[in-house]
């Protein structure tokens, strides 16, 4: 079953000294349950495509439908876990206050809100947390709290930009393996955009690679990895050294020409 339904979305944007194609003619699919990894070179216009899907931004041609019907404005159906977690939570709020704020539009019983906040909070690992300010946590457990939200919001799809960018290498694992078993625990529908093609590979289930801009779809890869991976031994697999080669030399490809251009 199609979750989300991408067809032919271009996005120009007008300035003073003419107009900007970003995106061209992006097509895709996402099915229900699973895992979509975007990624393309810099500058190819992923957060704007992402902006687009999430209805913060309106293409100027083409639609995106949602389980069928067309997004026109921010759906009740969709979460969004931006990169700079440090900016999306409420500095005045303590954690538990930020994860229960989006739930108040939503679930007007406050017993009900609570238990959702609690679930959350255990499933991110938080627990002993729930009074502390964001200021008062590192960056991984702010990123968990900007998760944890999303999770108590309970979304049919959920949308990441380059969630883990702004962490060490070590809390990154630690954020990749925990939103693969969150999805596995919830059987979430995720639309993952990262500029890391070593994470990409590691949590997709299919890859959709972007070209520059004006963006298309270079290509579509189909991961062979089951549910169940591992930093270690599934990274050690031959074919994930051969996918990661595959999609790194695709968008080098790309990357190349346009660094000889912006040299000329």
């Amino acid at each position: 079953m199609k979750m989300l339904d991408v067809q032919s979305i271009a996005k120009t944007y007008v300035t003073k000294s003419g107009s900007v194609p970003a995106l061209a003619d992006v097509s895709f699919d996402v099915q229900s349950n699973e895992f979509i990894c975007v990624v393309g070179p810099s500058g190819a216009g992923k957060t704007t495509l992402l902006k687009i899907l999430s209805g913060l931004l309106a293409p100027t041609s083409g639609q995106i439908l949602l389980e069928g019907t067309p997004v026109t404005g921010p759906p009740e159906q969709m979460a969004l876990v931006f990169q700079d977690y440090s900016r999306s939570l409420y500095p005045w709020m303590r954690v538990a206050e930020n994860i229960s704020f989006p739930l108040k539009s939503r679930v007007k019983d406050r017993s009900e809100r609570d238990a959702s906040v609690a679930e959350a909070i255990r499933s991110v690992g938080l627990e002993g947390f729930e009074r502390s300010y964001p200021w008062q946590l590192s960056g991984g457990m702010q990123q968990r709290v900007a998760i944890a939200r999303a999770l108590a919001y309970r979304p049919d799809i959920l949308l990441m930009d380059e969630p883990f960018a702004s962490v060490d290498a070590q809390t990154r694992s630690g954020l990749e393996d925990l939103v693969l078993e969150l999805r596995r625990r919830y059987n979430m529908t995720i639309l993952f955009v990262t500029h890391d093609i070593d994470e990409a590979v590691y949590l997709a289930d299919r890859v959709v690679i972007l070209t520059n801009r004006p963006t298309r779809v270079h290509e579509i890869l189909n991961v062979p990895f089951g549910p169940q991976r591992d930093q270690i031994t599934t990274k050690e697999q031959p074919e994930f050294v051969h996918m990661r080669s595959h999609v790194y030399a695709a968008i080098s490809s790309m990357a190349a020409p346009q660094a000889q251009a912006a040299a000329s």
